[in-house]
Parts: C-alpha cells; structure tokens; sequence
C-alpha cells in the first residue's frame, strides 16, 4: 500500500508546475512526510508519558498542529475526541486558502523553532533549521491538497512501518540519483556503502562521521550494522540516538534529505549540521573534534575558492582533495577510515596530489585499496577507488583488490553485493589472488609515490606487431606457400 501510495505522490506531484524533476519531487514530498512524522511522533510520546504518568508538552502548537490544518477529521458521533478516520472538508483548507497558510504562516512559524531550541542536538532545532532551508513549491493548493490527503494515509507508529517507509524512501533517493543533474551526488550506491561499512567495522560506543553526509547512507548503514551485530541495551540505544552518527552536508537539499532519511531508519534527531565542512580550518581543529570512524564519499570533480584553500596545508582547488585531508585530521590516533575517491589520486603527477599521497601515507595506515570499474556509480563514467587507513602508523604494505566483473554495470545492472563478497572475504587476511595483490611502500617511486592499480596477476596481453612484422610474416608464408604448390606440381 506505501508503495503505491509513493507512486499516487509523485503522479500529483508531476502536474504541478512548480515541479519539475525527481529532485523537486523528493523536496516537497520529504517537508510533508516530516510534518506527518512529527504528528506520529507526537502520539507516540503522548501515550508512553500518560503510561507513566508524566505530564508531555507538545512539540508544535495546537493551531500548526497536523491534525488541525492539514488533516481534521470529522468525529465520531458521541465520542468525546473519537474519529472515523475520514477527512472534516469543511475544516480542511484547500486551494488558495491552504497554500497562503502554508507559505504566510506554517513555514515561518517551524523556522523560529531554530532559534528557540536548547541546542542543536533536539528534534525543535531539526524543524527550525529544516524550515529555514527549503520553501514550499507546490503552486498549486489544490495538489497541495492532494499531497497532504495521501501523505496522511502513511503511518510511523510501528517497526514494519518505519522499516517500509525507510526503504522505500530510499528508493527515491536512488531514482533521483539515477535522474541525473545534480541528484547523483546524493547517492552512493548501498552495496558499495555496506560492503564500507563491514571491512571497517565500527563498534558501539565509537563516534563515527560523514563531512559529506548526502543522502546520510553511510551513517544509517552504520546503525543498521550495529544493531545488526550488537545485542543493545538501553545505555547502548541511547548511546546510538545521541553520541554516535555525526555529519555536516554543504547543500540545503541533501542536507533535508539526510535528516529525513536518518530519522525515518530511527535516529530520532539526527546530528547533522547544515554548513560548508571545508569552511573549518583543519589548523584549528582538537582531539574533541576528532573521530572513532570516518566514512565518506565526497563530491569529486568541484573547485572550493582560494579563500576555503586558505584552511588546509595542501593547496589545491580540488574538492575532494580537501576533503581528503579534513578526514586525516579529523580522526583520532587508531581511528578507522573507509573514503570514495577518483582513481586519478593514486597516480595524479601534481605537487597537491604528490604531496598528499605522502602525507596520507606517512600519518596513516593505508592498509587496503578496493579499485572499482567505472559505472559503479549510475550517470557518472568516473572511475573510482576506496582507501581504508587507520590513523597513527605509517603505511607499510598496501593490500589492492581490483573488482573485475563479467558485465558493465549502469542504471539497469548496478552493483550489488554478490560482486563484493569475494573482496571482503579476502581482504580479511589480505590474502594474494588473481584480483588482489599486496604493494611494500619501500618499492614505490619515493619521489612521487604514485600507487597506480597495476595487477600484477592478470596474465598479460601479447603486445601489438608492428606493421613491418606482418609484411615480413606474409612473405614468409608465401614463400612457403610457393613451395607446397611446386611440390603438388612434381607429383602431378
């Protein structure tokens, strides 16, 4: 029913001029289900005080509250507060109506909730900030109305709710990856992130971090890893709300999309922060800063401006490059990393990317490269490679796995994780096969420490012939030629 609901969404959504790609589509349906998650949030914690008996203060006032402006339903005869689950159309505003209230009134009434709150750390900052970021751009009230009206239909009470509505939230984050524009940003293909996830098993109590935090899929394939593999206690389910996942996410929808998507795997408040993580300078940052796990995969191809350059010790304009050498710093001593990253820095011949193998190589661990075909990531022909160091010792011998498949990969034929059992496997013991091979750092060029993925296993290829060699090949063979026809001739 969730599913076809989705689809009923996205079909309104299409007829509306004020949306015009599956970005917009994931933008507006994302503020909606937020507002109806509070709603059933609300509820939730209004039963366990009253079981308790504690008194529980609402979160959004009675007047913006979802049952009041967006969903009022029509009571049931001689039930005090009962209702029949059918919408109160006279109570329920409409057209212009409902779009002036959403934009004059509910909008800016949610963004205060950023200034008013505790700390960052609280759902009300969450909603403030969420608010501030985005606008309503649905024109139309009436498919506003629409919207809301099959929104409604979705609930988040129970664990098979939440765990349906997750993935199918997650199946419009991929479809908006997949729609090209900026959307593939947003998405890390999860095979990729939860095969991440396993080789750098992070442990409960470790505070892990995403600097690029998109969609948020490496922090919730973290969580879900770790309950996966932990028997929680309360302590550990507090710990996992309030003291694990970290992230910060430069762009406002991402930034939307991430919250949404954490909260709807059920980290209740999730702590990302929307700014420009290379706007920190890396000269400024503490232990208290610093990082048990850091995954990531930061936007490649972007140029940060001189001024963002100014934060680190190695120039350069490149985007990931500078995300690269925020991650080394932001890890603790014995710190665990998992980082997507262009195949191109392991053997670029600029002063940047020399400099910072050698940095990355002397401060860490580099312990395992997973070199991955191109189409891994769907629109994007950009091969890539993903580092897995470990702060505090210098690397000795890097393990490489090149992933070699039998199909090319692409919208229609993606990655999964079949493709990536063999690598984590042997990545274990680091074990030599015909895909992977072990490299001593003392045998690399100790001038450019160029770490090209060069299998030294796979059987090489004949090399081409020159064209003399031919020549020369087919007068020999019509000379001999010459010489079976001679012969015939003798014997005829």
């Amino acid at each position: 029913m969730f599913e076809q609901t989705f689809k009923n969404i996205d079909d309104a959504l299409r007829k509306d001029a004020g949306c015009s790609s599956e970005l917009d589509y994931v933008e507006q349906t994302s503020w909606i289900l937020f507002l109806k998650y509070l709603d059933d949030l609300e509820k939730d914690k209004k039963a366990a005080a009253q079981l308790s008996s504690r008194h529980h203060t609402q979160i959004i006032d009675k007047e913006f509250s979802w049952n009041v402006w967006a969903a009022p339903k029509l009571v049931l005869s001689g039930v005090e507060g009962g209702a029949d689950g059918k919408l109160d159309h006279h109570k329920a505003l409409s057209g212009d109506d409902l779009k002036d209230f959403v934009d004059l009134q509910l909008f800016p009434y949610l963004k205060k909730f950023k200034t008013s709150a505790e700390s960052p750390n609280t759902i009300e900052y969450k909603i403030g900030e969420i608010f501030s970021e985005l606008k309503n751009k649905i024109q139309s009230g009436y498919t506003l109305r629409e919207v809301i009206n099959l929104v409604d239909e979705l609930k988040f009470r129970t664990h098979k709710e939440k765990h349906e509505m997750s993935h199918l939230y997650e199946g419009k984050i991929k479809n908006m990856g997949n729609a090209g524009r900026n959307g593939g940003e947003y998405y890390t293909p999860r095979p990729l992130i939860k095969t991440i996830v396993k080789v750098v098993a992070p442990e409960i109590g470790n505070k892990i971090y995403d600097g690029a935090v998109g969609s948020a899929g490496f922090l919730v394939e973290s969580y879900e890893y770790l309950k996966k593999h932990n028997k929680l206690s309360t302590a550990d389910i507090v710990t996992l709300q309030k003291n694990t996942f970290f992230g910060k996410e430069k762009k406002s929808l991402a930034y939307i999309i991430g919250i949404m998507n954490m909260i709807l795997h059920g980290i209740e408040a999730p702590n990302i922060i929307h700014t420009n993580t290379l706007a920190e300078n890396i000269f400024d940052i503490q232990e208290r800063d610093r990082f048990d796990i850091i995954l990531a995969n930061p936007p490649f191809g972007g140029k940060e401006r001189k001024e963002v350059q100014q934060n680190f010790p190695i120039k350069t304009g490149e985007t990931a490059f500078l995300f690269l050498q925020h991650f080394i710093k932001k890890l603790k001593a014995g710190g665990r990393a998992g980082i997507v990253i262009k195949n191109t820095f392991l053997s670029n011949t600029d002063n940047a990317s020399i400099s910072l193998r050698e940095e990355l190589l002397n401060s860490c661990d580099l312990h395992t490269v997973l070199d991955l075909p191109g189409g891994v990531f769907s629109g994007a022909g950009v091969k890539t490679v993903v580092l897995f160091f470990e702060k505090g010792k210098p690397t000795k011998n890097v393990w490489f796995y090149q992933l070699n498949l039998d199909r090319n990969l692409g919208k229609t034929n993606p990655l999964n994780e079949a493709d990536l059992a063999e690598f984590v496997e042997l990545q274990k013991t680091k074990a030599e096969s015909e895909n992977s091979w072990t490299v001593n750092i003392r045998d690399i060029d100790q001038t450019t420490f160029d770490l090209s993925a060069k299998n030294p296993n796979t059987p090489e290829e004949a090399p081409l012939r020159q064209p003399n060699e031919i020549l020369i090949e087919i007068a020999e063979l019509d000379k001999e030629s010459a010489l079976v026809l001679e012969k015939i001739k003798e014997m005829i």
